[in-house]
């Protein structure tokens, strides 16, 4: 009888990435409170974590294949709608009296997104991110080289999608969206041009150091 080690279901790398994916989809919604001014350029904070998502979904496909990214996608709307309605609740949970007031005011204006923006970040979540992995993966053909390359080409052409769907479906006929979605698609382009390709860079080196292991 062999006594042999089982395989482990999960490569390390896979594992790692799988939860540091769900951590980074839960905060993005938070830091999308806040709107960062860089140099000209306007962003809201969420687009640092979400192009974290884009560039784990990228080195997870560059790893271990476009299906097991597919499928880190899909497990990833678990998490997003699990901590959306975990914020509801909350929100309407009664507030203690002693509660530090400047924090009690802030807490429902920061968390208290419209139904409108929550059905938007669900949607472009699981759009942009689908698309980022079919043009990644596309662009690898037999080869597989040029992983930080396909991954912004990659990024850029999901976030404007991802911009696209956000903005209308968050704003469509209550402000006009045209500027905010050019000033908002040119931010992303170029953080995902300055960062997508260093994040996939570290994240492939590190999964495959882990899977040496």
């Amino acid at each position: 009888m062999s006594t042999a080690p089982a395989k482990p279901a999960l490569s390390r790398s896979l594992f790692v990435f799988s939860v540091f994916y769900g951590g980074m989809v839960t905060i993005a919604g938070v830091l999308g409170a806040k709107q960062v001014a860089l140099g000209p350029l306007a962003v809201e904070a969420g687009i640092f974590p979400f192009l974290i998502l884009v560039a784990l979904s990228s080195s997870v496909a560059e790893l271990h294949g476009k299906e097991a990214a597919n499928k880190l996608l899909r497990y990833g709307f678990i998490p997003l709608i699990v901590a959306i309605l975990l914020t509801l609740i909350i929100l309407r949970l009664p507030t203690d009296e002693n509660m530090y007031p400047p924090a009690k005011e802030a807490f429902p204006i920061i968390l208290g997104q419209s139904w409108r923006m929550m059905a938007a970040g669900i949607v472009a979540y699981g759009v942009s991110v689908t698309l980022n992995i079919w043009i990644f993966s596309k662009l690898s053909g037999t080869t597989g080289r040029f992983a930080a390359l396909r991954g912004f080409i990659a990024a850029a052409l999901s976030q404007i999608v991802d911009t696209l769907i956000f903005i209308t479906v968050s704003f469509y006929g209550e402000r006009p969206i045209g500027e905010l979605m050019l000033g908002q698609m040119l931010a992303k382009v170029v953080l995902s041009a300055v960062l997508v390709p260093l994040i996939i860079i570290a994240c492939v080196a590190i999964g495959r150091r882990l899977d040496r292991a």
